[in-house]
C-alpha cells in the first residue's frame, strides 16, 4: 500500500540530479493521493441581487443609463445592448424582471440599484435586497457598485471646501460602502464589489480641466476617486471566500490610455446626443457608435465600457474561490 504520509529523505552527499528525481517522485505520489492542494467546488449562484447607482440601474421599462438598443424596426430592445449586470446575469443563466422577453415565471435576478444613489443609500438597498430574498444563502450573489455620485458631489464643493476636507470625506464614504459590503457578507451572501473608475479621464473631467486654471481639475477628480477606493479596499473583508473585488480604476486607466487596443475609436467624447436614459442608437453624435465609444455621456459608460466591466465581473463570479 502506498502511504500518503511518506517523508522523503535525501542522503548526505546526494546530488542535485538525485534531488530533482526525488521531488518528481514525491509529486507523482501526491497526485495519486488527490494532489497537494485543496479542490474548490465551483460556485454556482441561485440568485443575483444588484445594488448601486446609474451604472447598474435597470428602469421598470428596461431602459438603462447607457445607450439603449433598438431592433430592426426601430423599437427599443432591452437585450440589444445590455449593461454589465445584465451581462453577468445572462452568463449565470438569469434574467431581470425589467428585461424578461422570454417570460420567465420567476426571474432570479433582482435589481435594487437606483439613479442618483450615493454611498449613504446602500444601507436602504441592502435592506430591500434582504426583504426580497427573505434570507440570504451561501449560493446567493450580490453586486455593489456605487460612489460616482459621491465623488461628483464632493468635487463640486471645491474650492469652497479644501481639498484635504474633500479627500477625508471621500475616504469616509468609501468606508461607508465597505461597511455595507461587510454587512452583506455577514448576512450570508457572496459579494462582488466594484471600485470606482478613474473619473479623471471622463469627458466631464477633460472639460473641467480646460475651464479652470486654479488646479488640474482632472487630477483632483482622480485623487478623490483614489481616496474613496483606497478606503473601500482596506475596509472590506477582503477574503476571496466571501467577496470578489473588481478593480475598475485600473481597467479604466488602461482603456483611457490604450483604448484602441480594446477596439475603441473614442475614449474622450460622449457618444449620446441626448440625456440619459433617453439615449438610443438613433440619438448618437454624428459618426458615433455604441460600442466604439467608451462614454455614453460625461461620466457613465457606453455599452463598450459596460462590456469591459462585465468581463471583469464575470471573471470574479466564475473564478473567485466562493
Amino acid at each position: 500500500m502506498i502511504s500518503c504520509h511518506f517523508q522523503p529523505r535525501l542522503p548526505w552527499g546526494g546530488t542535485a540530479a538525485m534531488l530533482r528525481a526525488l521531488l518528481l517522485a514525491v509529486a507523482a505520489l501526491l497526485a495519486g493521493c488527490g494532489g497537494g492542494t485543496e479542490q474548490n467546488e465551483p460556485f454556482v449562484p441561485v440568485r443575483l441581487f444588484t445594488l448601486g447607482d446609474e451604472a447598474s440601474t435597470i428602469n421598470p421599462d428596461g431602459t438603462t443609463y447607457s445607450v439603449n438598443g433598438l431592433d430592426a424596426n426601430g423599437n427599443f430592445d432591452c437585450t440589444a445592448l445590455p449593461i454589465w449586470t445584465e451581462s453577468l446575469a445572462t452568463n449565470l443563466g438569469f434574467v431581470f424582471a425589467e428585461c424578461n422577453k422570454a417570460g420567465v415565471a420567476d426571474p432570479k435576478a433582482r435589481s435594487l440599484a437606483a439613479p442618483h444613489a450615493k454611498a449613504a443609500d446602500i444601507t436602504a438597498q441592502v435592506d430591500a435586497a434582504l426583504a426580497a430574498a427573505g434570507r440570504f444563502g451561501e449560493r446567493d450573489l450580490t453586486t455593489v457598485f456605487v460612489g460616482v455620485n459621491d465623488v461628483m458631489e464632493l468635487y463640486k464643493q471645491y474650492p469652497q471646501s479644501t481639498e484635504a476636507a474633500l479627500m477625508a470625506e471621500a475616504a469616509r464614504r468609501g468606508v461607508l460602502v465597505a461597511q455595507q459590503v461587510n454587512r452583506l457578507i455577514a448576512l450570508g451572501t457572496k459579494v462582488i464589489v466594484v471600485n470606482l473608475p478613474d473619473l479623471g479621464y471622463t469627458p466631464f473631467a477633460i472639460k473641467e480641466k480646460q475651464l479652470y486654471s486654479d488646479t488640474d481639475r482632472a487630477a483632483l477628480l482622480s485623487r478623490l476617486v483614489a481616496a474613496f477606493n483606497q478606503n473601500l479596499g482596506v475596509s472590506i473583508l477582503l477574503d476571496g471566500r466571501y467577496v470578489g473585488l473588481v478593480q475598475l480604476d485600473q481597467r479604466s486607466q488602461v482603456l483611457a490610455r490604450a483604448g484602441t487596443s480594446f477596439g475603441f475609436t473614442d475614449v474622450i467624447d460622449p457618444v449620446c446626443a441626448v440625456a440619459l436614459p433617453g439615449c438610443t442608437t438613433a440619438t448618437l453624435v454624428p459618426g458615433g457608435t455604441a460600442k466604439g465609444y467608451l462614454w455614453a455621456d460625461d461620466r457613465w459608460f457606453a455599452p463598450g465600457g459596460q462590456a469591459q466591466l462585465a468581463l471583469l465581473a464575470i471573471d470574479r463570479a466564475r473564478n473567485n474561490p466562493f
